[in-house]
């Protein structure tokens, strides 16, 4: 990506997520309640569906959101404030799905937004891509064989650079103000995941945390580690992940310089890495062993303030924190906040310095 221009000069990509629930509407409300959030940002989608958004979040007396047909990522950096650029991507369904219901042509549809957004930023072409929420039963329905976002961008990195899946390891990260969390596993069973904590998913998840974190705060973070079991293992006691396989990995992140610590109880891990104005965190992250782990703590938190980050990939990649909302998608009442948080993040990330 060294021959592309600089940050400032490409535009960020916007994947409209799934159509039949709440990522359409965030994306209009962005557009209208926060324009220089969104300069320069561009939606990769359906013209009908980011109009039937817009229509969703008029309010009285209000002039519909003008949505303008773009045909290349550039031209998104001369369309004025308050109005939404869209690539129309060709083959999508010809008409919006309804609101609420899982389907099949609406998950091929928002994966096939995904996968261009990706290649663009692979190639050099955007900044970086902010992903609107998708539903997993929906991409499942369309044939889709990866269960998220994050496998799904894994795997088209890998292709791009050429080499196996498991040579581009990724790791999702959600941050919000007061706390940051990394995960070891991600989208599978809560079995499966138990079988993920090995040392050398541990060690790997401790490397791209350090790399990424040491890009983006200007310093080496310090890492504090979750145990698997209650009370970190109790010394054997609940079980001997902690000191098999948790303990030995930190030892060996430590020996590369890596600040890591723990493993930690993961009742109080995530209470002493929370950074308040009255008190700044003990630790810059925590690394959680398993999903909820990790993403219930920061969730808690504010869901409209949570970014998340995927870790691990040559390119930018940040989402809002929460999923597609079906309950309400079509009422014009979803929070736009945590997108719009995560648009500020992908440009901060996207202009430093490589």
């Amino acid at each position: 990506m060294s021959s592309s221009p600089p940050a400032a000069l490409r535009p960020i990509a916007i994947t409209q997520g799934d159509a039949a629930g709440i990522g359409p509407e965030i994306i209009a409300r962005a557009f209208r309640d926060a324009p220089d959030a969104l300069r320069g940002c561009f939606v990769v989608g359906d013209v009908a569906v980011q109009r039937r958004a817009g229509g969703c979040i008029l309010r009285a007396g209000d002039t519909m959101l003008p949505v303008a047909t773009i045909a290349a990522a550039g031209q998104a950096l001369a369309v004025p404030p308050r109005c939404v650029p869209v690539l129309q991507l060709p083959g999508l369904p010809p008409e919006p799905p309804a609101f609420g219901r899982i389907s099949a042509a609406a998950g091929q549809a928002a994966a096939d937004c995904v996968v261009w957004a990706a290649r663009a930023a692979l190639r050099g072409e955007v900044a970086a891509l902010v992903t609107a929420p998708l539903h997993k039963e929906a991409l499942s329905a369309a044939g889709i064989a990866f269960p998220g976002h994050t496998e799904l961008l894994q795997a088209e990195a890998a292709q791009h650079a050429g080499v196996p899946l498991a040579e581009m390891p990724v790791r999702m990260m959600l941050a919000s103000d007061e706390l940051r969390t990394v995960l070891v596993s991600i989208h599978v069973s809560l079995r499966d995941a138990l079988a993920a904590v090995t040392q050398g998913n541990v060690l790997a998840a401790l490397r791209i945390t350090h790399a990424a974190l040491s890009r983006s705060l200007g310093r080496a973070p310090r890492i504090g580690v979750a145990g698997l079991n209650p009370h970190a293992g109790e010394g054997g006691l609940f079980g001997r992940e902690e000191i098999d396989t948790i303990a030995p990995a930190i030892r060996a992140a430590q020996a590369e310089g890596i600040d890591a610590r723990g493993p930690f109880a993961p009742d109080t891990v995530f209470m002493r890495a929370r950074s308040t104005p009255q008190r700044p965190g003990e630790f810059d992250v925590v690394l959680a062993m398993y999903h909820d782990q990790g993403l219930i703590p920061v969730k808690y938190l504010g869901v409209d303030k949570g970014v998340n980050v995927t870790l691990g990939l040559p390119l930018v990649r940040t989402s809002p924190d929460h999923g597609t909302a079906f309950d309400i998608a079509g009422q014009g009442v979803a929070d736009a906040s945590s997108l719009i948080e995560a648009l500020r993040m992908a440009r901060q990330l996207s202009s430093l310095p490589d």
